[in-house]
C-alpha cells in the first residue's frame, strides 16, 4: 500500500473512500414569476392553476445515508408567487406509498420521523438567517427561525401560512402559501433570496435536499438561489390593539383592567412594539415540574412580546433570559436588520418579588447587535441591565461564531458582570469544532469567576459559577450498503470542572453506540461514569441496553 492510499484509509471512514467522494456540483438556482391567479391550497396540484410556475424536476442530493449521492425518490416542485405570497407545490413520488410514515398531528412536533417536505428561505441572502416551513404527509405544519448559519434553530416562532397535503396511489402532494407579510426581507431592489428544499424519507433514513448539502441540513450558506422574487414593498403600517377586562364577584369590589399593544412596521426589515399592561391571559401555562436538584430549572418563554427576534439572544453563556422579567407594566421593543447587521433592543418595567414576598418595580434594558461576515460567520455584542432599588446588575460582552472553512469552526464568548456583589467578574468560553455530514469533534474550555451568579442572573441564566471546565465530544456515523447493519454511530463525551482554586467538583464520562439493523431493529448501548462533590463525594455509574423495533411508518415497539 502506498503512503497516499494508506493516508486515505486512515482519514476516511471505511465505507467512503476518497474515490467515492462526489464532486460538488454548481450552485442550484431557480427563477420564478408571478401568477395571475392564486391556486387553491387544497393539496390537489392542477396543471391549469400552476401554469407558468417554475418547475424543478431533477434528483435531490442525499444528506444521509449516502452524502452527496442522488436520491432514488423523484421530487417535482413548482414554485411561483402571487402579489402577496410565495407559492409552492410539491409532488413527492413514492413507489411504495403504503409505507409512508405519518404519525405527527400536533403543530411544531418533531417531523423528522415522518415523510415530510421542508422549505427554507434566506430572505436577506446573508448566509446566516432563514425561515423554515415544514409539512408532513398529513398536512401537519412546523415553522422555525434559523440563525447563526444553522447553529441556532428556534421552533417557538409561529407564522400564519397555509398548507394542504393529499395522498395518491404513487405519490403524496403538498401545496403551500407563505404570505410575504410573515417574513422580513430587504426593501431594496434585490430580487433573489436563498432557498433550499428538503425531503425526509424515514424508511430509508434518508434526508435529501435540492441544493447540494453542506455539513449540516440547516447550513444556510449552502442554500441555492431563488431568483426573480418580487415581494411587495411594505408601506408604513400601524396596528393598535386595546383591551379591557371587568371582573364581577359577589360580595367583592368590581375589578378593572385595561391595556394596549401598538405595533409600527415602517418597512419589512424593521419594527417597533409598544405594550402597556399586556394581556397574557391566553398564553399557555407552564407545566408544573418537580425539581429534585439543587440547581435552577430553565423554563421556556411563551409570551409573544419576547418571542420575536428571540433567536438573536441564543448564547451558550445565556446573558438574556426573558423569564427573569415578571409581569410587565410597560415595554418597548425593536428588531431589525440593515445590510449585514442584525439588532434588537428591549426596555421594560416589571414587577419584582424578593425572597420575602415583597413586590417592587424593576427596570430592564437589553441591547443586541450582530454583524455578519463571509461563510455565515458573525460577531455580536450583547448588554443587559436591571435597575432595582437603586442598584444596577447585569452583563456585557462579545460573542462569535466563525467558520474558517466549511468544516472547521469556532464559537467563543467573553463577558463582564456588573452589580453589587460580582466585583466586575468575568465569564468566557472557547470552543473550536470540526463538523462534517457524518462526524463531529469539539473541545470546549469555560471559565466562570466566583461570585458572579447572583448579579449575572439579574437578567441571564447561570446555574452555577466558580468553574474551570473542559468538555470534549467525538462521534461518527458509519453507513453500510450491505450486511445486517445499516448504520452504526459510536460517540463519547467527557466533561470535567474544578473551582477557580483547583478543587475537583465533577467529572463525567458518557459513551455509547447506536446500532440500526436493516430489519427495523435498533440497539442502543450506553455507559456512564461520574464523580460529584457536594457536601460529600458521590461516585455513580450506569449501563443501559435498549432494544427497539421501528417499522419507520409510525409503528414502534
Amino acid at each position: 500500500m502506498t503512503a497516499v492510499s494508506l493516508l486515505a484509509a486512515v482519514t476516511l471512514p471505511a465505507e467512503l473512500t476518497a474515490q467515492d467522494l462526489p464532486d460538488t456540483p454548481p450552485p442550484s438556482s431557480v427563477t420564478i414569476v408571478r401568477l395571475l391567479s392564486t391556486p387553491v391550497i387544497d393539496g390537489e396540484i392542477g396543471d391549469g392553476e400552476w401554469q407558468g410556475a417554475a418547475l424543478i424536476d431533477r434528483p435531490f442530493y442525499q444528506f444521509q445515508p449516502e452524502f452527496g449521492q442522488h436520491s432514488e425518490f423523484r421530487t417535482v416542485i413548482r414554485i411561483a408567487q402571487s402579489g402577496t405570497a410565495l407559492l409552492i407545490a410539491i409532488e413527492a413520488m413514492d413507489p411504495d406509498i403504503d409505507r409512508l410514515s405519518v404519525a405527527r398531528t400536533q403543530r411544531d412536533g418533531g417531523l423528522g420521523g415522518d415523510d415530510s417536505v421542508q422549505i427554507m428561505l434566506d430572505t436577506f441572502g446573508d448566509d446566516r438567517t432563514a425561515y423554515s416551513f415544514q409539512v408532513n404527509a398529513l398536512g401537519t405544519q412546523k415553522d422555525e427561525r434559523i440563525a447563526d448559519n444553522g447553529r441556532t434553530v428556534d421552533d417557538r416562532w409561529d407564522a400564519a401560512w397555509k398548507s394542504a397535503a393529499l395522498r395518491l396511489d404513487d405519490r403524496w402532494t403538498v401545496e403551500m402559501e407563505i404570505p410575504f407579510s410573515e417574513l422580513r426581507f430587504p426593501s431594496s431592489d434585490k430580487d433573489s433570496w436563498g432557498i433550499n428544499i428538503r425531503r425526509t424519507i424515514p424508511r430509508n433514513r434518508e434526508s435529501s435536499t435540492w441544493a447540494y448539502p453542506g455539513e449540516a441540513v440547516y447550513r444556510v450558506s449552502s442554500f441555492g438561489e431563488l431568483a426573480g422574487i418580487q415581494p411587495p414593498s411594505r408601506e408604513d403600517t400601524w396596528t393598535f390593539i386595546p383591551y379591557a377586562l371587568v371582573s364581577f364577584e359577589k360580595d367583592a369590589d368590581v375589578e378593572y383592567q385595561a391595556g394596549m399593544d401598538i405595533r409600527w412596521r415602517p418597512s419589512s426589515r424593521f419594527g417597533v412594539d409598544l405594550t402597556v399592561n399586556p394581556d397574557f391571559a391566553l398564553i399557555e401555562a407552564d407545566v408544573e415540574t418537580i425539581n429534585l436538584s439543587r440547581f435552577e430549572l430553565r423554563i421556556d418563554e411563551k409570551r409573544p412580546f419576547f418571542l420575536e427576534g428571540n433567536e438573536l439572544y441564543q448564547q451558550r453563556i445565556e446573558q438574556f433570559y426573558s423569564r427573569r422579567i415578571g409581569d410587565i407594566g410597560w415595554g418597548a421593543k425593536t428588531n431589525g436588520k440593515f445590510d449585514a447587521t442584525d439588532f434588537s433592543a428591549i426596555a421594560t418595567s416589571a414587577d419584582y418579588e424578593d425572597e420575602n414576598g415583597r413586590t417592587t418595580q424593576a427596570d430592564y434594558l437589553v441591547a443586541r447587535f450582530q454583524q455578519g461576515f463571509e461563510r455565515g460567520s458573525n460577531v455580536g455584542v450583547l448588554a443587559t441591565n436591571r435597575h432595582l432599588n437603586g442598584d444596577d446588575a447585569g452583563s456585557a460582552g462579545l460573542d462569535t461564531t466563525w467558520f474558517f472553512t466549511p468544516t472547521l469552526g469556532l464559537t467563543a464568548q467573553y463577558l463582564k458582570v456588573h452589580g453589587p456583589t460580582s466585583d466586575n467578574g468575568t465569564a468566557w468560553f472557547l470552543r473550536p469544532s470540526w463538523d462534517t455530514a457524518r462526524s463531529h469533534f469539539h473541545i470546549r474550555h469555560t471559565q466562570l469567576d466566583a461570585g458572579i451568579r447572583d448579579d449575572f442572573n439579574a437578567t441571564g441564566f447561570m446555574r452555577d459559577d466558580d468553574r474551570k471546565e473542559w468538555d470534549t465530544n467525538l462521534k461518527h456515523e458509519f453507513w453500510f450498503d450491505e450486511g445486517p447493519f445499516e448504520q452504526v454511530e459510536p460517540w463519547v463525551n467527557y466533561n470535567r470542572y474544578t473551582t477557580q482554586q483547583g478543587l475537583l467538583r465533577s467529572w463525567k464520562l458518557d459513551a455509547g453506540v447506536d446500532i440500526r439493523l436493516r430489519k427495523f431493529w435498533e440497539i442502543e448501548l450506553y455507559h456512564m461514569e461520574e464523580f460529584k462533590l457536594f457536601e460529600k463525594e458521590f461516585r455513580n455509574d450506569r449501563t443501559r441496553v435498549e432494544l427497539e423495533w421501528d417499522a419507520r411508518d409510525g409503528r414502534k415497539i
